[in-house]
């Protein structure tokens, strides 16, 4: 199980056709938090496989940085990208492409079973991310 507060390595949509960076959620995996989200990463990307054609740039940040990207390369055909912040900057700086996933967990806080662990089996947490997930995007669909 994961810790209280530890966020689920998740892959989202960062763009549609018509460059609107909607997060919809592609694939998410729950672990346990002593686990490092590099080391889940192989998981989240296999839920990928033969699913997202278009997928080209996986964005992702310095906590995937143990995760080779001529491996994901070799194996998946797909570019990782790590987003890190510029040394120059001072005070609060959105990193391109990262914003959009931590509004997206920013979205979650919205949901009562997501604020804290309730859940005993990672498979229901998992279960729980894709139902909010459904009911945001119908909103936005809709």
């Amino acid at each position: 199980m994961r810790s209280v507060g530890s966020p689920p390595p998740c892959c989202f949509s960062l763009s549609t056709p018509d460059s609107h960076t909607l997060g919809f959620l592609l694939a998410v995996v729950v672990h346990p938090a002593n686990q490092n989200d590099s080391q889940a990463a192989p998981s989240v990307l296999k839920q990928l496989l033969g699913k997202v054609p278009r997928l080209k740039v996986i964005f992702a940040d310095s906590g995937y940085e143990g995760l080779p990207g001529g491996l994901v390369w070799r194996c998946f055909h797909w570019l990782l990208s790590i987003v890190e912040p510029e040394e120059q900057s001072s005070g609060f700086d959105p990193l391109p492409k990262r914003w959009v996933i931590e509004r997206t967990f920013g979205w979650f806080g919205g949901y009562r079973r997501l604020i804290r662990d309730y859940e005993h089996l990672p498979e229901m947490s998992e279960a729980m991310i894709r139902a909010a997930m459904i009911r945001l995007m119908i909103r936005r669909v809709t």
